[in-house]
């Protein structure tokens, strides 16, 4: 995949200063005076740019910047905010992140990797279903829409890039409804479409069914849909997005790739022990602040290294499809993609 040159309004720099977050236009004269200062000696920490796509599964990374935790590391991390999860991986195919947060589409993850093999290692999911919610199809609050079966030839919006689109077909087909075309929006527009009638149902990701409902324009039709339609299972562990860093960095800045781990899974940790505590982060990051965030559901984390044979046989049958569907260009082995410390 070729290099795609975004605009300076599709990236942001996402950084904590007392408590308060910058937004910074991301672009090659900006990201070389962000560069390490002249005269800094060889024992600086490199810069470490993630890319995240602003969903609620990201929160652990929200979490460790909000914290403190990879500053108190001696890490120099900088959050880069996409409008899709294509963006970071082009981002990280480029050059111009060392990773991405979790929320990250795993399926444009491998996309990257089949166009440059090697790319990157994963080193921590977040597996949701339908009881760790992320994935949902949402209609208006008054629709007469009671199943996906019954949204066979109305307008459905998904969420932007392939993961998303792909996933959305396939589930509306195999619960009923049919093939069906899907129409590709930011996941922020979700609500204002259909509470508008421009669209009827979107296939969406958290917090937007929380924001929906809340606001009262829109109600959640079904969760952990790819679980239920894809993997066969409501229960089942979708690892639809991951957290990863590239090879490149982990091979030349191993020491400093696992105190970033470290501090990483400081958030994870916060996040499924004390999920009241971690949800306020989700403010500046996402769609939803204040005391909102305590409606949002959370999702599971999963490092790599805990990984089970069945962790690594679900996700490979979430890759498969994507590989029968013909949107990979070959099989991807998920083993071969996750980091082994």
């Amino acid at each position: 995949m070729s290099d795609v040159v975004l605009p300076a309004s599709s990236i942001e720099a996402v950084a904590p200063a007392n408590g308060r977050r910058r937004f910074l236009a991301a672009g090659g004269a900006v990201l070389a005076a962000l560069g390490t200062p002249a005269g800094v000696g060889a024992q600086a920490s490199p810069r470490i740019r993630i890319g995240f796509w602003p969903v609620a599964s990201a929160l652990p990374f929200f979490v460790a910047i909000e914290k403190g935790w990879f500053k108190d590391a001696g890490l120099d991390v900088e959050p880069l905010k996409f409008a899709s999860a294509q963006q970071v991986m082009e981002a990280m195919l480029s050059g111009r992140a060392e990773g991405s947060a979790n929320g990250t589409a795993s399926a444009v993850l491998a996309i990257g990797e089949i166009a440059q093999p090697g790319l990157f290692k994963i080193f921590c999911t977040n597996p949701t279903n339908a009881k760790y919610v992320l994935d949902e199809f949402i209609v208006a609050k008054d629709s007469p829409i009671r199943s996906l079966a019954e949204l066979k030839g109305r307008r459905v919006a998904s969420g932007p890039g392939i993961q998303n689109v792909t996933l959305a077909k396939v589930m509306l087909e195999r619960a009923g409804a049919g093939p069906m075309a899907v129409t590709e929006l930011p996941i922020g527009q979700h609500v204002a479409s259909i509470a508008a009638g421009q669209v009827d149902a979107a296939y969406t990701l958290e917090p937007t069914g929380t924001v929906g409902r809340l606001n009262g324009s829109t109600r959640t039709l079904e969760v952990g849909v790819v679980a239920k339609y894809v993997l066969g299972d409501p229960m089942a562990p979708w690892h639809g997005g991951s957290a990863s860093l590239t090879s490149d960095f982990l091979s030349k800045h191993g020491d400093v790739a696992k105190k970033y781990m470290a501090a990483y899974r400081k958030g994870v940790d916060l996040v499924k022990q004390k999920p009241d505590e971690a949800r306020p982060f989700l403010k500046g990051y996402t769609a939803i602040e204040g005391p909102l965030t305590s409606e949002v559901p959370m999702s599971d984390y999963l490092f790599s290294t805990d990984f089970k044979p069945a962790d690594v046989a679900y996700f490979q049958k979430f890759y498969d499809l994507f590989t029968d569907k013909g949107v990979f260009e070959r099989k991807v082995d998920v083993g071969g993609l996750l980091y082994k410390a």
